[in-house]
């Protein structure tokens, strides 16, 4: 017994790399819960994906980089939101 071939449009191939690039579900688990091939999935999501490998830097001094570059910024918003903190809570003191 064959399979019928299904022909699925661009709009559900989409949304289906969508939400393969979403929510870090295994290829494998979203096809099954699709009722799709693995194997289309994967072609989808070369075809259609927004993660590509220009992304991603190549080498690793710019990876390097780019980690001080986040965790410097991590920091600057960390010591923002406990400023924040401590003005909510010296506001919050004076009205009671």
């Amino acid at each position: 017994m064959s399979k019928k071939h299904i022909i699925h449009s661009e709009s559900f191939r989409r949304e289906a790399v969508q939400l393969l690039e979403t929510s870090g579900r295994s290829v494998s688990e979203l096809a099954r819960e699709l009722g799709v091939n693995a194997k289309s999935l994967y072609r989808w999501r070369r075809q259609y994906g927004t993660e590509s490998s220009a992304a991603v830097p190549s080498e690793p001094d710019e990876r390097d980089a780019e980690i001080k570059r986040l965790r410097r910024e991590l920091a600057i918003v960390q010591q923002e939101r406990d400023i924040l903190k401590k003005t909510i809570s010296i506001f919050s003191r004076s009205q009671s």
